[in-house]
């Protein structure tokens, strides 16, 4: 009788299906036998109980993880986080002489990345939630109406774990932003407290790398930006829910093309747990752009062009007479929002939205064009009322739009208030 092949007594599993299942889970694999209980703990988070579509707080623990595993991320010393303050300090008084609009932030902190990731995540899981609930709505209602009845309580199971594997990824994805991010306004939101001024000033370090500037001046020109949004935020009382609320459109045009799905999963070994998690990273459940999504798209690049396209004017006001670095940060700023790092292009294959602005050079003209002809009131008073704002139509002609908008603000005023009346006119629904 042939000698049977030894067993490894550091894998009895090896050549099973259980090698391939303990090796997705968690298990060490090479030759190193499965850690069970590491195995067990992952299975435990994933089915523990959380609120909404995705378990955030394991999102948080992923990215504070990953940050930590990515290198040294100390609290930020306190002679940097003196000069934050004294950036802020002048900043806040540069753009004093340009615009009329008051300082938005009433306090400035220096953050290390796994502060960056803490101070956000309740604004990120207002923005991500909205699009989680609607993809997990949509693959059920794709369901064939018979195969949900077979599905039974396996939905509410399966949509737990999903939560939970949904947000690790996000979790991956926020570590990886919070190696990128600059500020808490870099993305064109206000992703921090409310009228706190926050930056990373090892971010801000590693942006200014190859850049021949100072390490004063680049810190100043982030932090002016960074005011110039908590103003303009603060000023704008409607412009923040106005962009959550496009965020939240987009979720709710959501739909799943259930047959791309079977299709895909055809071309898959279901046996090689490598290849299918490579599909999951690839956009296996990538929902199809719907009109309605199309259209929040737009709506929301276009606001966010306008953001960054004010800010950028503002900047370059305060700027003109007192840095000449600013010029050439300016540009540089805005070849890294236009292309994006690489953990802004994976969160926005994650959640399928990106979140940049297209037409930053074209809101930028309008905002300098408004101010040249009309002076920095007129600029600044467009932000009273959202339908006082550009459309993406004024971005293709933004000559146009500063020449047909009132010449005072005793103008705006009246435009705006017959704007309000007539909107209390309106029948309600």
């Amino acid at each position: 009788m042939a000698d049977e092949e030894p067993q490894d007594p550091d894998n009895p599993y090896k050549g099973t299906p259980m090698e391939g299942l303990f090796a997705a889970l968690g298990g060490a694999g090479g030759g190193q036998a499965p850690d069970l209980s590491a195995i067990f703990g992952q299975l435990q988070r994933m089915f523990r109980p959380h609120d909404g579509p995705i378990d955030f707080e394991m999102a948080k623990d992923v990215a504070r993880h990953t940050v930590a595993a990515a290198g040294p991320d100390p609290s930020v010393p306190s002679n940097q986080a003196n000069a934050v303050d004294d950036a802020v300090r002048l900043a806040e008084t540069w753009l004093d002489r340009v615009t009329e609009m008051p300082a938005g932030a009433d306090r400035s902190v220096a953050w290390s990345r796994a502060e960056w990731v803490e101070a956000t995540a309740p604004t990120w899981k207002t923005l991500v939630e909205p699009i989680a609930q609607h993809v997990v709505d949509a693959m059920g209602t794709a369901l064939p109406e018979e195969a949900r009845a077979m599905a039974g309580p396996l939905i509410g199971i399966l949509n737990q774990a999903g939560g939970a594997m949904f947000g690790q990824e996000i979790g991956r994805a926020l570590a990886g932003l919070a190696g990128e991010v600059v500020s808490s306004t870099d993305i064109g939101l206000p992703l921090g407290p409310e009228r706190t001024a926050a930056v990373l000033p090892h971010n801000v370090a590693a942006f200014g790398e190859g850049l021949e500037h100072s390490a004063a001046d680049i810190l100043l020109y982030v932090v002016l930006r960074e005011c110039a949004h908590h103003r303009l935020f603060q000023h704008a009382a409607w412009l923040r829910p106005a962009l959550v609320g496009a965020i939240e459109e987009y979720g709710r045009g959501t739909r799943i093309d259930m047959s791309a799905i079977e299709a895909k999963m055809t071309e898959l070994d279901l046996s090689q747990p490598d290849e299918i998690a490579q599909a999951l990273q690839g956009g296996l459940f990538e929902p199809e752009q719907t009109p309605e999504q199309q259209r929040a798209i737009e709506r929301l690049e276009t606001l966010l062009a306008l953001v960054e396209g004010w800010v950028d004017e503002v900047v370059q006001q305060a700027t003109a007479e007192t840095m000449p670095a600013a010029a050439s940060l300016s540009e540089a700023m805005r070849r890294r929002r236009a292309t994006g790092g690489p953990a802004e292009q994976t969160f926005a294959q994650l959640v399928g939205l990106e979140l940049r602005p297209r037409r930053l050079r074209e809101a930028a003209t309008l905002w300098a064009a408004l101010r040249d002809r009309q002076g920095p009131e007129a600029r600044d008073a467009v932000w009273k009322h959202p339908d006082l704002m550009p459309t993406t139509a004024d971005l293709d002609d933004p000559l146009g739009f500063a020449q047909a908008e009132p010449t005072s603000d005793a103008d705006f005023d009246a435009a705006l208030g017959e704007l309000l009346d007539s909107d209390g006119d309106a029948p309600e629904e």
